[in-house]
């Protein structure tokens, strides 16, 4: 005996329509075609299945053994089918997100937050613990989006710019350069430098300020979390550089002062990296738009 999901249905609709003619509508065949169906199939278990004397016509006891698997294994292939067909619609899939950035939290939970209201059936997370290897991860298929500032040549991975922002230096309010608009390099060399846990070819306040200028700090103090550098940093024990939308909530801090990096500023940009086969799913094209509006928000001037 061979049984085909059709057969299943077939039993179902008949069962359910309590006939040949309505069960025929809802399967979309004729009645003539149902009812050769339904005896290729009683040939072929060698019982009948259903009671035809019976108005409505009901199941016979072998019928209603093959009604108990259509009810047990339909319902999962249709639900495996509807997946399949919102994975090929975009609006089924899976959005793993690493940061290369502490700081990144700020802004991306509430554009993750938009997302999941949209696409609930996106398999939604936040890979913590993926900063230093976030894009070899990604390329591996770990994660499926890196926030990034350091965009890289990369094999199929496609870097999305999002916004700008400036890094920014913030030094207590009775520091000896609160006072100023902006610093030097060389401001900094006598200071404590509080920065995130991060290789330092990927701060900021290394790659594009001291570095180039061949400038060392006096001493290099590593804390994970902002609050607590915030606090040292009103407390004088040390200066910090920051993305300008993680110290734009502390602008009204009379503790706090901040500076631009050199006269002119420095200006950096967020990227979303992204594998370039997903790049075009509509669950990536929402997510990408909703962090460019995000970003835009923080785009308003430091106070």
């Amino acid at each position: 005996m061979h049984l085909e999901l059709r057969h299943l249905r077939t039993v179902r609709a008949i069962h359910d329509q309590g006939g040949l003619a309505r069960a025929a509508e809802t399967l979309n065949i004729t009645q003539s075609a149902l009812s050769h169906q339904v005896k290729a199939l009683e040939e072929q278990v060698g019982v009948e299945l259903f009671v035809r004397r019976a108005r409505p016509m009901r199941l016979s006891a072998a019928g209603l053994r093959l009604l108990r698997l259509a009810e047990q294994v339909l319902p999962q292939v249709e639900a495996a089918e509807a997946e399949l067909k919102g994975v090929e619609a975009g609006r089924v899939g899976r959005l793993h997100v690493a940061l290369e950035c502490h700081a990144c939290f700020d802004w991306i939970l509430p554009a993750l937050d938009q997302f999941r209201r949209g696409f609930p059936e996106v398999d939604l997370d936040i890979r913590q613990r993926l900063a230093f290897t976030a894009l070899p991860a990604l390329q591996r298929e770990e994660v499926d989006l890196v926030i990034s500032m350091d965009p890289d040549d990369l094999p199929e991975i496609h870097f999305e710019p999002l916004f700008d922002y400036s890094p920014t230096l913030v030094v207590s309010a009775m520091h000896a350069l609160a006072g100023r608009g902006w610093v030097r390099p060389e401001d900094l060399a006598p200071e404590t430098l509080i920065v995130y846990p991060m290789y330092r070819e990927r701060l900021d306040v290394f790659s594009e300020f001291l570095g180039p200028a061949k400038v060392e700090p006096r001493e290099v103090r590593q804390i994970e979390l902002t609050d607590v550098t915030l606090m040292l940093v009103a407390a004088g024990r040390g200066v910090a550089v920051m993305p300008d939308w993680v110290l734009r909530r502390h602008a009204d801090n009379p503790e706090l002062a901040f500076l631009r990096l050199g006269e002119a500023g420095v200006t950096r940009t967020v990227h979303a990296a992204v594998r370039g086969l997903e790049l075009q799913q509509p669950y990536m094209q929402h997510f990408l738009r909703l962090a460019k509006l995000e970003g835009a928000r923080n785009r308003r001037p430091l106070a």
